[in-house]
């Protein structure tokens, strides 16, 4: 008999709008998250203080731990400070370093995770996938999806605006991994799931055609759902294929060539998804890109995070490496250094124009 449907990984509950933070613990005991409010919180040393602060009253039952930084070694701190204490839920109170963190430690004793993002630096916040410092530099270990996601507008609009300058950029770059994806099913037939890369997609294409600003609560919800709903897609493909391809490799090879200097995690996809999608022809696709991150206050270029053309090189030539096994347009293209420089420099005269 032929299976009609799948079941799809996905939050329990998905709650974005103004004041959400203040209904935290009743929406987890609507929800029989937590009805006890028995919760192990994990929060930062700095603004997590202060929404502790806020939100101690309406959780007494709740016992909170401050993260020191986003590594292996804190998210096993956590486990093994929580492991064995009863608690309903491990709640992720923060920004990505402090959820990734939070999801570790919750697959590690076995309770769900609860993510309440402070910021919409990129689709982390419902993602099946932590990112981790280590001692061999940075890991993405793959985990359970959180079992619900809170995210309160009043407190996004409170965070710096680069947070949310990064999240555009991480969920436009999705257009680039799809056309990756799709790239590699027909060189090498390559299995889209074609779910997951139709949430991708809406997510992508509804905050690059999106007329707002980050000013804009309507902006901020359809950015905050993009980048849950890039998180499920995530869940279902079972890998980060939907959201990852030549863009993300780029900004891997940024971090890994000069860790001390790299920008954010959104304006570097997004730099690279623009550079991807003229290397792969789509001009008018690439000009796009670039406007849209313009408007938004994005670079589009690497000198405007304070790299040069030869740097830029330097990185798109070592990316492939970053993701051994994944096929994109730079694999497809394998160019030499030589070639990449003056793709660049069309790109660069291209954006300028």
């Amino acid at each position: 008999m032929p299976v009609l449907t799948r079941l799809i990984p996905s939050p329990v509950v998905v709650d974005i709008r103004p004041g959400a933070l203040d209904d935290l613990a009743v929406i987890l005991a609507d929800q029989r998250i937590s009805s006890s409010g028995t919760l192990a919180i994990a929060i930062s040393g700095g603004s997590g203080r202060a929404l502790r602060e806020r939100l101690e009253p309406a959780l007494p039952g709740a016992h909170w731990y401050e993260v020191a930084g986003g590594t292996i070694d804190e998210a096993v701190k956590l486990a093994d400070s929580i492991k064995g204490k009863r608690y309903d839920a491990v709640v992720g109170l923060g920004g990505g370093k402090i959820l990734d963190v939070a999801k570790y430690a919750a697959a590690r004793v076995g309770l769900p995770m609860v993510a309440v993002a402070t910021n919409l630096a990129h689709d982390g916040i419902c993602s099946p996938v932590a990112t981790l410092d280590n001692d061999n530099g940075r890991g993405s270990y793959g985990l359970p999806t959180p079992i619900a996601t809170v995210i309160d507008l009043d407190v996004i609009r409170d965070a710096p605006d680069r947070y949310i300058r990064s999240g555009i950029g991480d969920t436009i770059s999705n257009l680039s991994a799809i056309a990756d994806w799709e790239l590699s099913q027909r060189i090498n037939g390559e299995k889209v799931d074609g779910l997951a890369a139709a949430m991708a997609r809406t997510a992508g294409e509804s905050v690059l055609r999106h007329p707002g600003g980050i000013g804009d609560d309507a902006f901020l919800t359809v950015l905050a759902e993009a980048l849950v709903l890039t998180g499920i897609a995530i869940s279902i493909s079972g890998d980060t294929r939907p959201s990852s391809g030549a863009c993300h490799e780029i900004s891997h090879a940024f971090d890994l060539l000069y860790p001390q200097r790299a920008a954010s995690h959104g304006e570097q996809v997004g730099i690279g998804a623009a550079f991807a999608m003229h290397l792969r022809g789509d001009r008018e696709r690439s000009g796009l890109f670039a406007d849209v991150l313009r408007r938004h206050g994005l670079p589009v270029l690497p000198e405007d995070i304070g790299f040069g053309p030869e740097e830029f090189v330097e990185a798109v030539a070592y990316a492939p490496q970053t993701r051994p096994g994944r096929f994109t347009i730079l694999e497809h293209l394998d160019l030499t250094t030589d070639q990449i420089r003056d793709a660049y420099a069309d790109y660069a005269k291209t954006i300028r124009s």
